[in-house]
């Protein structure tokens, strides 16, 4: 009878095990050495780049083909975070190959993008307002990513 009881915590303990985040390996990379007040989670020693586009500025975050954070930093137009994201939701949606929503948020959200019936990668938007800044989170606009991916990505840049 004692043998049941540790069925159980054991069991659970073993499906744990072998479902780790692949996430928990990502170290905190602080983005204020390069203009951003901003901490965004990704895999240890990944490129960043900075592309100051004079209206604003294009960060990337790249580790190898599994991990690439886009970061556009502007002056924000308005200061409602929920305004901003409709207005960006409704972009995506107006996209060729917008193909569904799979998550929302209220700063952000992951959707699909499919070419064709082979052809379905994922993306995801997320947004923050800070100061007088306004930084919007995506997918690097070069790549084929899971759903898995982008879930991962957007957990670690909120």
């Amino acid at each position: 009878m004692m043998m049941k009881k540790y069925i159980l915590p054991v069991f659970l303990l073993v499906m744990f095990s072998c479902t780790q985040d692949k996430k928990a390996g990502w170290q905190p990379v602080d983005l204020l050495e390069y203009g951003l007040p901003i901490t965004v989670k990704a895999p240890d020693s990944p490129t960043v780049k900075v592309m100051d586009l004079i209206v604003q500025k294009d960060i990337t975050i790249k580790k190898g083909t599994d991990y690439f954070v886009q970061i556009f930093a502007t002056d924000s137009q308005q200061k409602d975070l929920a305004k901003l994201k409709k207005q960006k939701l409704d972009e995506v949606k107006a996209g060729r190959f917008f193909s569904k929503i799979i998550k929302e948020e209220d700063t952000g959200f992951i959707f699909e993008k499919q070419i064709d019936s082979t052809n379905v990668n994922y993306d995801f938007r997320h947004f923050k307002i800070k100061g007088d800044k306004e930084y919007s989170f995506q997918t690097g606009l070069i790549g084929r990513f899971s759903l898995e991916q982008v879930e991962q990505m957007y957990e670690g840049v909120q």
